[in-house]
């Protein structure tokens, strides 16, 4: 029969496994977190492992990428050095040729291509001299405006005269026929009639009248000595002064034509021949 414990005993017995068990719980504890430690242990150095790795490929990337675009560099300045499809010469040259170091990639045979192929440019060989020369169209535009304003204001003017000398020779018609009829009324009149006509006109227009006949008397006068004494001169003599009033030639015409036909034949038989072919048209006229 097993000995019967006191209470006393029985607590402290109780207090004991309570104890081992607390302390076996501690231990179980302990030993999960050491475990749990060294599990995230493990994880940081793999996350530090991963790291490295990742860095060392991110360089690989950007050491690839820069190569490519090295590669792509070349390939393109060796297609514009070797001027494939004229791309150096046509599209480059003309912006990249005064760009230093960068000029040295265009195509050395750019300026003959430009000189070759001048369509690039219209026509031209550069497009300063299509600016040049649509500058001289311009100049030669601006000209021709000018002389053509020039001629509209000639023509106009020339109009302008045209009309004034219409009229003018309207007028003239019409003062010729009025100067006829009134010879003509005046040539019929009888000397009372003439007489009571310049009575009534006004004095001073008389007075011009009168001073004009008296003028046409004396020049009349004057003619007839001059016939007078040129037809008492030997024909040589008279051609010989005639020659030398070739400045008034209308007073050799009317003196030749109050000569008789035997004097002033004999005198244009020895006169200049120039001199005498003028005085003959005006003698005669052209009808």
């Amino acid at each position: 029969m097993a000995k019967e414990l006191s209470p006393l005993a029985a607590a402290a017995e109780e207090e004991k496994a309570k104890l081992k068990e607390e302390k076996k719980q501690f231990k179980q504890e302990q030993k999960a977190q050491k475990k749990e430690a060294k599990r995230r242990a493990a994880e940081i150095a793999r996350q530090e492992e991963a790291l490295g790795e990742d860095g060392g490929s991110g360089f690989v990337t950007f050491a690839a990428t820069l190569l490519i675009v090295v590669l792509w560099v070349a390939v393109v300045c060796v297609v514009v050095k070797m001027d494939v499809g004229g791309f150096g010469s046509g599209v480059l040259a003309p912006i990249l040729k005064d760009v230093p170091i960068i000029n040295k990639i265009l195509p050395s045979t750019a300026p003959a291509t430009e000189t070759e192929n001048p369509e690039i440019y219209g026509g031209y060989t550069s497009i300063e001299e299509a600016v040049e020369y649509i500058k001289q169209l311009e100049l030669e535009l601006e000209r021709e405006q000018l002389a053509s304003k020039t001629k509209d204001t000639e023509a106009e003017a020339m109009k302008a005269e045209i009309l004034r000398l219409q009229e003018f020779e309207q007028r003239q018609v019409e003062f010729q026929r009025i100067k006829t009829e009134f010879y003509e009324e005046v040539a019929n009149m009888d000397p009372d009639g003439l007489l009571k006509y310049y009575e009534s006109m006004d004095p001073s227009t008389v007075e011009s009248i009168l001073k004009q006949i008296l003028v046409q008397e004396q020049k009349n006068e004057e003619l007839n000595s001059y016939i007078e004494t040129f037809s008492t001169m030997k024909p040589k003599a008279a051609a010989k002064l005639f020659e030398e009033m070739d400045d008034r030639i209308e007073l050799v015409a009317e003196i030749l034509e109050g000569l008789s036909v035997e004097d002033r034949a004999a005198i244009m038989n020895v006169i200049d021949t120039e001199l005498g072919a003028k005085l003959v048209k005006m003698m005669r006229p052209d009808p």
